[in-house]
This record gives structure tokens, sequence and C-alpha cells, in this order.
């Protein structure tokens, strides 16, 4: 069964312009006029400002939803989500105080105690994006047990790096297979220092690293980000098997679970213990701050709101629904007889054109949004991504044959 994001409510991006100033073809940011360069003295109103910002803020945006949109991790985003945002802004909650925010933080426990047990962890919070999620689940495993190094495929997320520099930890990359998960038999022999980070989902490949490996690490984090929201589904939730071993877990809502921007999960299997080596408290505080982040905004809202009104079925629908486009467009491609970096793993697809032609040449000649570059081990590769369920596989499919002239 085909199910897709159901924006009906949306209106089309033709209407919404209709009616504003009408540069229907062609309109820039010089046909509206240049911004001023200095703080106006005098504001334009809020209805001038909305002609003059919405052709360019909406009318020129990237759709995420288009029919031929499959080139990165961004889905398009449901219209229930659009409409909790709205009212996050309206209300204004801040996390940070409960006096402030009495029942914004309930959405956010809701909704980490549905999912928490489909990977054997028991509770955890949201951050504004996994980077921050994992920073955090590292500075967990330095402070609560000791690491003193982050040992990570060389194709792990660069938030890793990023954070051994702020956490003054040690880093180490482990070479991976020819499918870019982790080679797990040239992992370092003793661990008992160092935090394993395990990738469920690449950014390049989308491969899913071996989570059911035995190790004698003093922590293991797994960066979930891409490939998590898998767990959900009956029908793929085993690429995930293992992950139940972890000590921490990521995972982005904003990708495979549809969400707004600056929403993660971070999880964890004790919790409390976790809670306590990273809170702090103040005077001005009436509880402690648990994390990285002060004052937070309810980005647990839109998360519920979407659980609540797909239900385990409808999220695993989409997500199954992704699975299918990408095996399809595969399936082309091995007819086509292209270079096909390896069976797609989580929905991402990795092919390059065999001589005479080049992957940066092939994709200049398909449409914009529908692909992307990628490189890998010095070797460049066009690189499709299932995010959106509204795509059109055939029609996808005919735009690769014809950048071949076929």
């Amino acid at each position: 069964m085909e199910v897709k994001i159901d924006n009906s409510f949306k209106p089309k991006y033709s209407d919404l312009l209709d009616g504003l100033k009408p540069f229907k073809d062609g309109f820039t940011l010089a046909n509206l006029g240049p911004l001023p360069d200095n703080f106006p003295d005098k504001g334009l109103g809020e209805k001038k400002v909305l002609d003059y910002l919405a052709p360019i803020a909406i009318g020129e945006a990237t759709k995420l939803d288009d029919p031929l949109a499959f080139a990165h991790m961004d889905p398009p985003t449901p219209w229930i989500t659009w409409i909790m945002a709205l009212w996050n802004a309206s209300l204004n909650q801040n996390l940070l105080h409960p006096a402030i925010s009495p029942v914004a933080r309930d959405f956010e426990t809701k909704a980490i105690d549905w999912l928490c047990p489909y990977f054997g962890m028991n509770g955890g919070h949201l951050t504004p994006g996994s980077t921050l999620s994992n920073l955090t689940a590292l500075w967990v495993a330095r402070d609560l047990k000791g690491v003193k190094k982050i040992v990570v495929s060389e194709e792990a997320h660069i938030s890793m790096k990023k954070s051994a520099n702020i956490l003054g930890l040690e880093f180490e990359t482990v070479p991976c297979n020819h499918d870019s998960s982790i080679n797990i038999d040239l992992l370092p022999p003793d661990l008992s220092n160092s935090c394993l980070v395990l990738t469920a989902g690449t950014t390049a490949a989308g491969a899913i690293d071996n989570l059911n490996i035995a190790n004698n690490a003093a922590w293991v984090h797994v960066d979930a980000a891409w490939a998590g929201p898998l767990r959900i589904s009956q029908k793929h939730g085993y690429l995930l098997n293992g992950v139940e071993k972890a000590d921490s877990i990521s995972i982005s809502g904003h990708k495979w679970i549809f969400q707004p921007k600056d929403s993660s999960i971070l999880l964890f299997k004790n919790t409390a213990e976790a809670n306590q080596s990273i809170s702090m408290s103040a005077g001005y505080l009436s509880s402690s701050n648990i994390g990285i982040m002060g004052s937070r905004g309810a980005i647990g809202l839109p998360l519920l709101a979407t659980l609540m009104a797909w239900g385990k079925e409808g999220l695993a629908k989409r997500l199954d629904g992704c699975m299918t486009l990408s095996d399809e467009l595969h399936s082309h491609l091995l007819e086509t007889g292209v270079h096909i970096f390896a069976k797609p793993t989580s929905g991402v697809i990795l092919w390059r054109p065999k001589d005479p032609y080049s992957a940066d040449e092939i994709f200049l000649r398909l449409p914009a949004g529908s692909a992307s570059l990628t490189t890998i081990s010095g070797e460049r590769w066009i690189r499709h991504v299932a995010a959106n369920p509204n795509m059109e596989i055939d029609l996808l499919c005919s735009e690769i044959t014809a950048a071949f002239g076929y």
C-alpha cells in the first residue's frame, strides 16, 4: 500500500503567491527592491513584510515533496507539524523552567517513552540536532565511564571528530568494508578506556555497522541519526538488531520521522545515571539543568502530534514505502548497466556511469533535487536518498535513462 505525506491541507505554492506582488516568472530579490543595508528606523509593518518576503522565502525554496526530490536526507514534513510549530512559537514555552512549561515537558517525555522500548533504552531527552545528541552522549561517556578515546569508522559523521575536539578526547578511525560499514576485524583489541561509536546509516552510503559485535568498550554509542526509525518497522527493524546493547543512541527526528529541523532524540540505557553526570544547578533554577542546552523550546510537541496522528502503522508504512522506492530504483539501475556502490541497506543508493561518462557529467543532466554527489575513497558517486514518500520513481527512472541519451 502506497502511503505518502498527506499535505492536502497545504495550499499550492501558486495559490499562496496569488494576491502577493505578482512576480510569477523569474522573480528575484532585485525585482522586489533591495533589502535595507541598515536596520530601518521605521518598520514596514507585518502585511508589507509578508508581501515582500513570501515570494522569496516560499516561492524560491526547495520543494522537498516534489515528485523528483530524492537527493538528500531531508524529508517533507506533514502539515500537523506546522501547526504544532506555530503553537510553540506563539506560546514560547521554555523547558528550562517548569513554571513556564507546565505541560510542554510532558509532551517530550511521552514521545520518548513511546520510542524507548524499540531500542532497549529507558529514557532520554530531545536536542536540536544529532550533532548535539552525539556530543552529549560522548560527554556522558567521558564523565561517567572515564573514556579517554573515541573510536569510530572512517565513514562516521563529522560530529564525532567535533565532539572529540570539544571534549579533549583522543580520536581514532577504523577502516571500512567495501559497503562503508565498519570493519570489525580491525577494531583495536583493547577498548576498555574507549567509547566505540557505531553508525546505523552512514551519511554518504547509508551503511549500517554490525551492532551485534562483542567488545570490551567502556561505552557504546550508536549514531542512528538516519536509519534509527527503521526499528519501528516490522519489515525492516531487524537491520538494527543489536542496537539494544548500546549505552546511548541518537536519532534524528528531522530525517526519517519527518519532523521539522531542530529535532533529535537522545536515548540512554541508564537514564538516571547518565542524567546525573550531565546535570548542573544554579540559584536561579528550580530544577537541575540536564545536558548541553539551557533554554529550549517544546520541540516534543510536533513529534508527539505526528506519532499520535500516524501511529506505529502509519510511520512504518511511510518508512517501508521509502525503502520500496530505493529498491525499485536499484532494480532500474541494475538494468541500466551502471556501477553500483552496494545494494542499498537503508534507502541510500550510490552509482556512477561507466566510461566514457563521468558521474559529474551525468549528474548535471539530472533534474535539480533528484540526486546529489558524494566522494568515497577518492571516487565520485551519484547519490539518491529515499527520504521523500511522495516521489515518483518511474519519473526518476525515465530521467536517468534520458541522461544517457537512450
